[in-house]
C-alpha cells in the first residue's frame, strides 16, 4: 500500500535596520500554516476565485498561534503588499514571499507577523510569534517568508 503525505512548512526571516542601514536585529522563526491557509491551499488548486497571497501584517500579540487562527492578535498599521513572490528550491517545491515596513509602517513592538491574500480581511495562510523586536519610527522591518511544501 502506497501511503502519501504533503508537508507544508513555513519559516520568516526578520531583519530591522535603522535609519542609516545597519542592522539592529535578525532573527529566523518557523510558523503555523493555520486552518483557513490549509483551506486557502485546496482552493487553489481547483480554482482561482481566491487572490494569491498579497500582504504581510506585523502586530504586538504573542499569544501562541493556534490553527483556529484568521488575523493577527493586534495589528500594528496596516498591511504591506508584498515587494516579490518567487518560487525556489532545487524541485520548485517552495515560493519565497519578501514585504518591506518602511520608517512608519508598523513602529512599536511587534511579537507576531501573519502572510494574507487581501490588504484587510482577506485569507491569513501563515501565523508566527516571536520575542519583541522594538521598530522606531525612523526603523525599517525586512520579512522574508518562505513556505515549502514537501512529500513524506
Amino acid at each position: 500500500m502506497i501511503v502519501s503525505k504533503m508537508n507544508i512548512r513555513g519559516q520568516l526571516k526578520i531583519v530591522l535596520r535603522d535609519a542609516n542601514g545597519n542592522i539592529k536585529e535578525s532573527k529566523t522563526v518557523e510558523n503555523l500554516v493555520v486552518n483557513s491557509g490549509l483551506a486557502y491551499a485546496i482552493s487553489r488548486m481547483t480554482g482561482t476565485a481566491k487572490n494569491v497571497m498579497s500582504h504581510m501584517g506585523v502586530g504586538s500579540d504573542s499569544t501562541a498561534p493556534s490553527a483556529s487562527d484568521t488575523d493577527l492578535g493586534t495589528t500594528l498599521g496596516s498591511r504591506e503588499a508584498l515587494d516579490s513572490t518567487t518560487i525556489t528550491g532545487s524541485n520548485n517545491e517552495s515560493v519565497q514571499y519578501v514585504s518591506s515596513f518602511e520608517a512608519g509602517d508598523g513602529t512599536g513592538a511587534i511579537a507576531e507577523a501573519g502572510l494574507f491574500n487581501a490588504s484587510s480581511g482577506g485569507d491569513m495562510l501563515c501565523r508566527t510569534t516571536f520575542s519583541v523586536i522594538n521598530k522606531g519610527a525612523s526603523d525599517t522591518l525586512s520579512l522574508t517568508w518562505t513556505i515549502t511544501l514537501s512529500a513524506s
